[in-house]
């Protein structure tokens, strides 16, 4: 054990020495000359390189999402819990602010992110103080503060009174590094200043100009800040003892690297709404704890900030539900942001912080009634956070946690989906036709809230468009996105929030009456909530319009989902259901029908003799996609089926970079249709699972018969290649029969 704790002494020791946790002054000099952009950054800087250090990449919407809110940062921390799914303009948007303040120099607004209830505001800004605290950690986001340190007299030849130190020589180039027994006084910095903040504004300009040589900007901080009160009065005083040998000064300073820590309130603290100052100021000595300090010092008055802002220079401060606070107790704002600075009693405390807050809509309208909200509008920067409108991305909020909520009880498949499914719905806001061009009007004023979530979710098309109309609406999707943009009340703006539906789904885990959490005890569950809520949630009591808003009727919707989903899975189960059985036949199709209009002849892949067109497999398929019947009609029909895969290919080249266009993607409707075909033929066996189904697993089964083994292979295959139990594989059958069947 003694060898053990040893080793690990030792690896502190080297740690501390490696990442150059103490430093004088003149060696803090050459690691700013050594890396001369990253140590005279400011706040919105740093917080930009830290979210570079983690990287980004694009998404197939073409948007930026920032690695930073994947929340896994490894080694260094992070908890993939709490990352932030989606939101990736909200993100850009807060980048690009930063990038502005970089710009201008000075963090001049508050970045206020807007949005209802439960849409990862809070979860964001967390987020990116996480990341502040694995970045700190690390060789690129080192941050230094500075100590006074005041030895013991033997270095001084005559005590602590600086007076006597004008005369004194020592032999030592630092107080910096001395051992703690040998230092009789350590003065901290509680705003933590910049060290170069201690050599004089026109020689900080200077020297800031020659290390960085034009590549790089210097925030107003560094350029036109000063000390806090507390370490300009000692600066001064040192000054005046020294005659103005500002080396000697320079020789109680003692460089400190310091780590942003939200727990300890390090560079990142998060201010709640209740009512308390957000800085105060203290006298120093009259503090008895510092009484060691020389005695010329003790007779001068020394202040001492404390407060939030304070422990947050330097890095991130969040207003959380900013405006649940009255407003005169942050009109202090305007100034701070306006010149970097805010008064606190008798001092000036120059502030480099990131200020971030978050508030519902409900309470940004009512400050925008405010007398003085035009004041606050030129210094805040307002970023809408609103909910998730893709159902994929949402059902990966609920992915994160349903285990928990489930306990021990089994999850079924697609149990996530439906609760995001049904969330989003009750988000979307039906499309003005109005507004789009008039060969869109038709097309956009039937969308129906589920055609609408597969188009935001990934370009899903209705199924009756023809490929023509399905071009023209994919190029509409980004119009529809923005259409209400510019209104009060967005689309994200209404609708159940995540919070809501994790509830639903907990409860759904708590219900007896399911053995398993599955997606008919969360549509059970809905169904419960709608009933009993109601009053509760404006989303619920919205007028309902052409089959928006109607949270009830979407439960309908997304139980028939969930049917056409389950369905599918039943069959390939079965063995009577196979996709690729369809993708052979279409494909077929298409080439035996090209060749027949360009009156080639097909190489038989068996015997390799060039054959004539399959008349009668063209004339199959197009009986059962229910084709024009022949004539003029029949032909127009196929050479339409031939441009549209050459026009679909043109469109989506980036898609196939070179590799065989998937005739699915060109031809939905046609999947369906031959799905439908093959759905009303296997009808008899569907109907000879339910008699098996019914007493699978009990006393009354026949493992003898035929639908005996259908039973048992199915039900065999959803556990083994689908992620069932045999409990909810049954169940799910079950329910698919007797309603579908």
């Amino acid at each position: 054990m003694e060898h053990l704790l040893s080793k690990i002494e030792q690896q502190v020791k080297t740690e501390f020495e490696r990442t150059n946790r103490i430093l004088t002054f003149e060696e803090y000099m050459d690691v700013v000359s050594a890396e001369p952009k990253r140590h005279t950054r400011g706040s919105a800087q740093y917080v930009v390189d830290m979210m570079d250090h983690f990287g980004h990449v694009e998404t197939k919407n073409g948007s930026t999402h920032f690695k930073l809110f994947d929340m896994d940062f490894g080694a260094d921390g992070g908890d993939l819990r709490y990352r932030v799914i989606a939101q990736n303009d909200v993100q850009h948007s807060i980048y690009r602010s930063l990038q502005n303040f970089v710009k201008e120099g000075l963090n001049n607004k508050l970045v206020l992110l807007h949005g209802p209830n439960g849409s990862a505001k809070s979860s964001i800004v967390n987020c990116m103080t996480r990341g502040l605290e694995a970045y700190s950690e690390t060789a690129e986001g080192a941050t230094y503060k500075f100590n006074w340190i005041f030895p013991v007299d033997k270095y001084l030849k005559g005590g602590l009174g600086l007076a006597t130190y004008t005369g004194a020589k020592n032999n030592i180039d630092s107080f910096a590094k001395l051992a703690e027994e040998e230092i009789a006084a350590r003065v901290t910095c509680e705003l933590r200043d910049h060290a170069l903040l201690l050599l004089p504004a026109p020689a900080r300009r200077d020297l800031l100009g020659s290390v960085l040589k034009g590549k790089g900007s210097v925030p107003d901080y560094l350029s036109k800040g000063d000390l806090c009160h507390k370490c300009k009065m000692i600066f001064e005083a040192l000054l005046t003892a020294y005659r103005g040998d500002l080396k000697r000064v320079l020789q109680h300073v003692q460089v400190e690297r310091f780590y942003v820590s939200k727990r300890y309130r390090t560079a990142a603290v998060t201010i709640e709404p209740q009512m308390h100052v957000d800085a105060s100021v203290r006298q120093v000595t009259m503090d008895k704890s510092l009484g060691f300090l020389p005695a010329s010092l003790q007779s001068v008055s020394l202040y001492e900030l404390s407060g939030d802002l304070v422990d947050a220079n330097r890095g991130i401060v969040e207003y959380a539900d900013l405006l649940k606070r009255p407003v005169d107790t942050f009109k202090y704002l305007l100034i701070a942001c306006e010149s970097g600075s805010v008064n606190v009693g008798p001092s000036i405390a120059f502030l480099d912080t990131v200020m971030v807050g978050s508030t519902n809509e409900l309470q940004l309208d009512a400050f925008k009634e405010f007398p003085d909200f035009t004041s606050f509008k030129a210094r805040i920067e307002l970023i809408r956070a609103p909910y998730l409108l893709e159902y994929s991305e949402e059902k990966k909020i609920y992915d994160i946690s349903i285990k928990k909520y489930a306990g021990e009880k089994h999850v079924s498949p697609h149990t996530t989906f439906v609760a995001a499914l049904w969330a989003v719905l009750t988000r979307l806001k039906k499309p003005n036709a109005i507004h789009y061009q008039p060969n869109l009007t038709n097309i956009i004023g039937a969308l129906t809230p589920v055609e609408k979530a597969r188009l935001y979710d990934h370009a899903g098309m209705p199924s009756h468009l023809s490929a023509e109309e399905r071009k023209l609406l994919k190029a509409t999707i980004r119009k529809l996105r923005d259409e209400y943009s510019t209104v009060p009340y967005y689309e994200g703006r209404m609708g159940a929030s995540a919070r809501e539906i994790k509830g639903v789904l907990y409860d759904a885990a708590q219900n007896a009456e399911f053995e398993c959490l599955s997606p008919l005890s969360v549509m059970w569950e809905l169904e419960e909530f709608i009933k009993r809520r109601t009053s509760e949630y404006d989303f619920l009591k919205q007028d309902v319009k052409d089959g928006y808003h109607d949270s009830g009727e979407f439960i309908n919707v997304v139980r028939n989902e969930y049917l056409a989903i389950l369905d599918q899975e039943v069959r390939e189960s079965m063995g009577v259901f196979d996709t690729r059985q369809y993708e052979d036949f279409l494909k077929r199709y298409i080439i035996n029908l090209s060749s027949q209009l360009k009156k080639e002849k097909i190489k038989n892949a068996i015997t390799g003799k060039m054959e004539n067109p399959d008349v009668h497999l063209i004339d199959e398929f197009e009986q059962i996609i229910e084709a024009p019947p022949g004539g003029a009609e029949r032909e127009a029909f196929r050479n339409n089926v031939i441009s549209s895969i050459g026009a679909y290919a043109l469109d989506h080249a980036k898609d196939f970079a070179g590799q065989a266009v998937d005739y699915r993607l060109v031809f939905p409707e046609y999947m369906k249709k031959l799905e439908d075909h093959y759905f009303n033929q296997q009808k008899s066996q569907m109907r000879m699972l339910s008699d098996a189904i019914q007493f699978f697993g009990t006393e009354k089964e026949d493992r003898t018969t035929d639908h005996f083994k259908l039973a048992t292979q199915t039900i065999g295959t959803m556990v083994k290649k689908l992620g069932y139990c045999e409990v909810c594989a049954r169940q799910t059958i079950l329910y698919l029969l007797k309603t579908k069947y």
